[in-house]
């Protein structure tokens, strides 16, 4: 019996061996031909939350988009990849995918424009001109109202007209400027065709009201609050005047509002006979779907192509065809945090009063300066127990969020202290740094010397009680023990409650997602095999195995 139980453990110290020097190979995993290319990362989901949950906790850079996956319907699933596996499969398999960019919410973003009109409706309207008029106007308030230079060779314009309609997409291709995310690009679209609405009937402005605190003039009174760059110097006691109040935009404000442009050209006709804007302003909302270049809508054979007119060419590289580059440059969420970087602001006094109200229930108004909460307020807790040592109390002025590399970009104030000089600066603030990602932190400075060095401090990791992992399981445990005491006491919710238009709202949400989950899973399955070309539902189950 002893000989026996020796031999066996002969022959497993024997085998073990053998896979020591002969490891067995790692499960295939299809990637990119390249060394640099990314990880291979292509998952499906039906709903659009998960879809962003699982970008979060992913190390790659990945972004989400959606497909149109049944004619008629208008449902989508929503796809999550890296924009170099997106675009390997989407520059081979053109039959492929109706793809949407989801723009992010809360993310820094590009300033962009969805423009269309009926020719039958508008016969006498020059849509090329009215185009061009556009762009001028738009680059003249960027350059009033933050003092950026741009003109049409920084706008690319695609196109995706029939013989039915005008359609053109413009996306801004603005040097080290962007804006804090797409409801701030709403904002100052508005504030700055307030000429035209204001030609628009009654009837037209009773059905899409206007941004509270807003008066149809040039450029409102208000003063568009501006967010200068990364690289701005401000000592503390100037940022009242800097941040709240810059002291240069009322004068700007005032001599535009004293000669008003005429906008009657962005004022066109419906195929009923209603006056409304070309440039649609229902496109800039939360998470939007925002068609790529180069896609079509589904059960239309009509792309969004470059423009006759198109005047921006990308930057040549030996690494990127010129097409990967337009496709990357139509990107509206495609910002990477630099040094450099300005970050545009324009809010309504709406927006403000109820930011104001937030951050005076969560903290102190001294603590957070210049915006409500981030995405992660426990991050910002965080951030402000590293800038609060003795008898120092900083706060954060104000916080950028970058959806690519999942970055927190926190501008520090009323604490300097920078590790590359080991003390304070006399008058030069401080960024925190927060790479959800990979849990580090770091420091950065807004000093001349210390940007010049390039400077960035040693990488510290984030606790465990602000991990992504563990901000997700909290917030999965909150939402069970919310459905459990729902489940358990029906008939708790107050008449007030129920008839609070929210509950609506994400009433109706709740059963658009079902009926997105329902719907999408039966287009997946239902395919026939007797179409002679592949259907797009069938590659992309192929592809998400």
């Amino acid at each position: 019996m002893m000989g026996k139980w020796e031999a066996k453990l002969k022959q497993i110290e024997e085998r073990a061996s053998c896979y020591e020097r002969k490891p067995l190979s790692s499960v295939y995993r299809p990637r990119l031909s390249k060394p640099e290319d990314p990880s291979s990362v292509w998952k499906l989901f039906h709903r659009q939350n998960q879809a962003f949950n699982f970008v979060k906790s992913c190390k790659e850079n990945v972004h989400v988009f959606a497909l149109e996956c049944k004619v008629g319907d208008g449902q989508r699933i929503y796809l999550v990849t890296t924009y170099a596996q997106l675009w390997f499969y989407y520059k081979s398999r053109k039959h492929l995918l109706h793809c949407y960019e989801v723009i992010p919410e809360n993310a820094v973003c590009k300033l962009y424009f969805d423009l269309e009109f009926n020719k039958h409706a508008n016969p006498e309207a020059d849509g090329k001109k009215m185009v061009v008029l556009l762009i001028e106007h738009v680059c003249k308030a960027l350059q009033e109202l933050y003092s950026v230079s741009c003109s049409a060779e920084d706008v690319f314009n695609l196109d995706s007209s029939t013989d039915e309609k005008f359609s053109r997409h413009l996306i801004f291709q603005l040097h080290d400027v962007a804006f804090k995310d797409n409801i701030h690009v709403g904002n100052f679209v508005r504030k700055i065709l307030q000429p035209a609405l204001h030609l628009i009937s009654s009837e037209y402005d009773n059905r899409i009201p206007n941004p509270v605190g807003h008066e149809f003039s040039h450029f409102p009174e208000t003063p568009l609050k501006q967010e200068i760059s990364f690289n701005q110097t401000s000592p503390d006691k100037d940022i009242a005047k800097s941040w709240t109040l810059n002291s240069e935009i009322p004068e700007r404000l005032e001599s535009a509002e004293q000669s008003s442009p005429d906008l009657s050209f962005l004022v066109v006709k419906s195929n009923t006979g209603e006056e409304h804007l070309f440039v649609d302003l229902g496109v800039y909302t939360r998470n939007r779907n925002f068609r790529l270049y180069k896609s079509s809508k589904i059960g239309k054979c009509v792309a969004l192509e470059v423009a006759e007119d198109n005047k921006f060419f990308p930057k040549q590289s030996k690494n990127i065809s010129e097409e990967n580059q337009y496709f990357l440059s139509s990107l509206v969420s495609n910002i990477r945090f630099s040094d450099s970087l300005r970050i545009l602001t324009c809010d309504t006094s709406q927006n403000k009063r109820k930011r104001t109200e937030h951050v005076n229930s969560t903290s102190s108004s001294e603590t957070i300066e210049g915006f409500q909460c981030s995405p992660y307020p426990e991050i910002d807790r965080f951030v402000l127990s590293l800038v609060t040592k003795n008898d120092t109390k900083g706060g954060i002025r104000r916080w950028n969020y970058f959806f690519p590399e999942e970055l927190l970009v926190y501008d520090i104030c009323r604490y300097r202290w920078c590790q590359n000089i080991g003390r304070a600066h006399k008058s030069n603030n401080i960024m925190i740094v927060v790479d959800l990602k990979n849990e580090v932190w770091y420091q950065k400075c807004h000093d001349p010397v210390c940007k010049a060095e390039n400077f960035k401090s040693d990488c510290f990791p984030l606790p465990a009680e602000v991990s992504l992992l563990f901000l997700f399981k909290e917030e999965e445990f909150t939402a069970d023990e919310t459905w459990n005491s729902e489940a358990k006491n029906p008939g708790a919710s107050s008449d007030t409650d129920w008839d609070n238009s929210t509950d609506d709202v994400y009433f109706l949400q709740a059963t658009e997602d079902a009926e997105l989950a329902e719907a999408a899973e039966n287009s997946l399955l239902s395919y026939t095999s007797a179409v002679n070309e592949i259907p797009d539902e069938l590659i992309i189950e192929v592809l998400q195995e």
